[in-house]
């Protein structure tokens, strides 16, 4: 799954930020924008599966340092082409292996529509080693979507481990099958668990946002 995934996500590269140019997710897009600045001031901040960076340059504003990081060299290509703030440079790594950065200590983290494609069985897992690269106290803050009939892209089946998957066409022809989960409030608070506090659930019509500070008070 996680090479089919990296496969897709490379293959859709140039055709990727179409999906922020629906006509009925402008206000929540541009409400989430100005947003995330204020959460990252001065801050050192980890970025995971940045893609094409739609989120980078808006989130990366105000922070003092952020690492944009993705598996894949076509998707970074086209981020690090934006208009971006000094404080970004990009890494190519995997999100499943974040102890290959060879750092830590970061006191933000952020992934834009990541979420989603991690099997439910795995969450709690692949959370803990986010948290292994971050400070206490660091802020995390994860954006993603919520299922809207007619906006989102069907639900195609949903199997026995309570993942559920969708079947996307690309430019080229091909049909992919994609994991695409779609948390409640009480689903997320319970993977991140006692390692958040503070934490936040922002619901938007066709977005979701979740925000916790790491470690103990």
């Amino acid at each position: 799954m996680d090479a089919d995934l990296t496969r897709y996500y490379a293959r859709r590269a140039g055709e990727y930020e179409r999906v922020y140019a629906k006509p009925e997710r402008q206000d929540e897009l541009r409400a989430i924008e100005a947003w995330l600045p204020g959460v990252f001031a001065g801050r050192r901040v980890l970025e995971i599966a940045c893609g094409t960076g739609w989120w980078t340059p808006h989130g990366a504003r105000r922070a003092a340092d952020w690492l944009a990081t993705d598996v894949n060299p076509e998707t970074i290509a086209i981020a690090s082409r934006k208009p971006l703030p000094a404080a970004v440079r990009f890494e190519r790594a995997d999100a499943w292996a974040l102890d290959t950065l060879g750092e830590a200590g970061f006191d933000a983290a952020f992934a834009g529509f990541w979420w989603s494609h991690v099997p439910r069985s795995r969450l709690r897992g692949w959370l803990a080693s986010l948290h292994a690269r971050l400070a206490p106290g660091a802020r995390v803050v994860f954006v993603d979507n919520r299922y809207v009939e007619g906006s989102s892209t069907p639900i195609a089946r949903t199997d026995a481990a309570g993942d559920s998957w969708q079947h996307r066409r690309l430019d080229d022809g091909s049909w992919h099958a994609v994991l695409k989960n779609f948390p409640t409030r009480d689903e997320a608070f319970d993977a991140v668990g006692p390692a958040g506090r503070d934490r936040q659930w922002i619901e938007h019509p066709h977005y979701w946002i979740l925000t916790y500070t790491f470690g103990p008070a």
